[in-house]
């Protein structure tokens, strides 16, 4: 069913949030005029296999892991910083598939992540005040006024990096990079260098010893394609409406409209009203969307949302994607975990332990590890309480060795900060981090099928 009185440009009639001041309107609209005649970058097929795929996890049936660049750069885009991304993401999808023993959706946030919101509209250096840099699709972050006007063929090099960027994805996903056996020696060598390797090694053998067994009786990456190939998906934060209207396709096979700019898209924390540009976009098109939760939702709102973007309550269709920090969460996730399990809403709970844990450091923002891990900790605890399923993670992460997140094994101090602080906007997990703390997901999983089991025994 098409959403009643919808099209791609109805959320022009509504109030909205976090919108640049392009300095020349007409430009813009040539530059949006351009993009809508572009290829699209995925397909329809692509989103609605996502969305089967996050139905399950809805059920109960698998695990959402979602990741990547908190915002992309022009400057950083390179085919060695997409392999290292890819790869540390596989290691932790692996790591998490054996231990949860269901699929892994896995999605990145790549290839379209380039604008972000800002707390401010304006930025103060040394008494100079500029626009707050908003992304590279929209301005520059080097701290000039050129730089920090508005520019919308920004948009159209996005596009360009975001198509270069999907190619190389899907020749590693499909071209043999993902074979399983690489993802494993990878995995073995993050362990073997690991202070906490002890900790790791269990979960590590078994793995090494379901691959010696599978390889014994035949199964190999030469006879079954699905030991070398995997599903990857891409995702980013709709916030440039004027970028996503260009992408929005009807797909010839449904008559349904689709964001061809990204697999799924969501609605971030500050532009979630009811009433406005971002949600009226959104729960028009058919592609799986995201939902950030922070602590300023209130049960009745997240419920009018659901109702809003998933009004035929279609299992995969909405992630509820919970920020708190990790102080909060038992405050305020619990009466939304009551409020959408009473009411019979099928959504998809994942836990981004990364924006309400971001602290300042000797003039760095970081975050530190273990209060991210704290915050995934009572996300799981929470739902194991509640007997609803954990359903994913939502991280800020690269495959680089920055030392940008406080912590881990390998620790990263206040005074390491300065030395490898690359990102251009929110501090990331770098690669050590982001598999150990699969690693410290994969526990909790495991823990959440044991208490799963034990109860199904008890109950007879």
């Amino acid at each position: 069913m098409m959403a009643k009185d919808w099209t791609p440009s109805s959320w022009r009639n509504m109030p909205i949030e976090q919108v640049p001041d392009y300095p020349d309107p007409a430009a813009l609209a040539d530059t949006e005029k351009r993009l809508a005649t572009y290829p699209p970058l995925v397909f329809a097929g692509e989103a609605r296999k996502l969305t089967r795929s996050l139905a399950e996890v809805a059920e109960g049936r698998g695990f959402l892991l979602q990741g990547g660049d908190c915002a992309e750069s022009f400057a950083e885009h390179g085919a060695d910083n997409i392999r290292d991304f890819f790869r540390a993401f596989l290691q932790m999808a692996v790591v998490l598939t054996f231990a949860a023993s269901q699929p892994v959706v896995k999605v990145g946030r790549i290839a379209g992540q380039f604008a972000k919101p800002r707390s401010s509209n304006n930025e103060t250096r040394d008494g100079k005040t500029l626009p707050s840099y908003r992304g590279d699709i929209i301005n520059g972050i080097e701290f000039d006024e050129a730089s920090r006007i508005p520019n919308p063929e920004r948009q159209e090099m996005a596009y360009r990096q975001s198509a270069a960027t999907l190619n190389l994805l899907r020749a590693f996903a499909q071209g043999g990079y993902a074979n399983l056996d690489n993802v494993h020696q990878w995995m073995l060598g993050f362990v073997g260098g690991s202070p906490e390797a002890e900790r790791y090694r269990a979960l590590a053998d078994r793995i090494s010893e379901t691959m010696n067994f599978m390889r014994a009786i035949g199964i190999d990456a030469e006879s079954h394609p699905s030991l070398r190939e995997t599903d990857f998906f891409t995702s980013h934060e709709a916030l440039l409406l004027g970028y996503e209207e260009a992408m929005t396709r009807v797909d010839s096979t449904s008559g349904d409209w689709y964001a061809t700019s990204g697999h799924m898209i969501w609605i971030g924390d500050r532009t979630r009203q009811e009433d406005h540009a971002h949600v009226e976009f959104c729960r028009g098109i058919k592609n799986p969307i995201g939902l950030k939760c922070g602590p300023s939702m209130e049960p009745d709102a997240l419920l009018r949302l659901i109702d809003k973007l998933n009004p035929d309550n279609k299992a995969g269709r909405l992630t509820l994607i919970t920020r708190f920090g990790h102080e909060k969460v038992e405050a305020h996730l619990p009466k939304l975990v009551r409020a959408v399990e009473r009411e019979g809403r099928k959504v998809v709970w994942s836990c981004d332990p990364m924006h309400g844990n971001t602290i300042t450091l000797n003039n760095y923002k970081t975050r530190p590890f273990d209060r991210i891990l704290s915050e995934v900790q009572t996300f799981f605890d929470v739902h194991r309480a509640e007997g609803t399923h954990a359903g994913g993670i939502h991280i800020e992460m690269t495959g680089k060795d920055v030392t940008e997140c406080t912590g881990g094994a390998r620790p990263v101090l206040a005074e390491d900060l300065s030395d490898r602080y690359h990102t251009h906007c929110d501090p990331r997990l770098n690669a050590n981090q982001a598999l150990e703390l699969a690693f410290l997901v994969a526990e909790l999983v495991k823990k959440d099928h044991a208490e799963d089991a034990a109860r199904k025994v008890a109950a007879g």
